[in-house]
């Protein structure tokens, strides 16, 4: 899942980036208010983590500009400003879930994962397609109550289609959403997963919808 991190404080912002890895997400730092508003709105993200105090434009004015253009990406907002006032207004703003620093990495994962489920259409916290389940908290797949072994890579392929279990999805999008930036997008791997899964799981998991991309087929 790709989420863009927006925190100018570079030792936080570095701290929450390794916990969201740690966490097999595909975490990005953008540590000012115009280049935060610019990436939130010209990218595709599953979830925003969007400190308010920020350089060159705050947290409420980015998170704004964010629903002016009608995006709906789950926006966490980080901030010591925890007065009750001060929540209200990030809430009504737009903002799906409010943090206030100090706040422990465990307590953010937790709140992710609630706003990525939520977004999927699903407040439990397994996600469940046919014989096919994700358990968001332990990371385990489960396909006909057997435990399914992935690497990381290809779980955060099955975590993503499980997360828009109606969707095709292109290469292009699956891509962008389980690798860095730095990952070499000309070549064949997300094919290469993609076969490895179905030989773990089943040879009709994901179906190949010619000329568009994928979709999950757990039925």
């Amino acid at each position: 899942m790709k989420i863009l991190v927006v925190e100018d404080e570079p030792r936080l912002g570095q701290q929450i980036i390794e916990t969201l890895e740690g966490a097999d997400w595909v975490p990005e730092l953008s540590q000012d208010g115009i280049d935060a508003l610019y990436r939130a709105t010209s990218e595709e993200w599953d979830a925003i983590v969007l400190d308010l105090g920020l350089p060159k434009l705050d947290g409420l004015t980015v998170l704004k500009g964010i629903r002016d253009e009608n995006i709906n990406t789950p926006v966490i907002i980080l901030s010591a400003r925890d007065t009750l006032t001060q929540r209200v207004e990030g809430l009504n703003a737009g903002a799906d879930d409010y943090l206030t620093k100090p706040f422990e990495m465990v307590e953010l994962i937790a709140r992710i994962r609630a706003q990525l489920r939520r977004a999927s259409g699903s407040a439990a916290p397994v996600l469940q397609i046919g014989d096919l389940s994700l358990d968001t908290r332990s990371s385990k797949v489960l396909w006909q109550g057997q435990a399914v072994s992935l690497t990381a890579l290809e779980y955060k392929v099955v975590a993503y289609f499980m997360h828009n279990q109606n969707k095709v999805i292109s290469r292009t999008e699956l891509v962008e959403h389980i690798y860095k930036q730095d990952f070499d997008r000309d070549s064949n791997t997300v094919e290469v997963f993609i076969g490895r899964i179905r030989k773990k799981i089943a040879p009709k998991i994901i179906k190949t919808v010619r000329g568009l991309g994928y979709q999950l087929n757990a039925e």
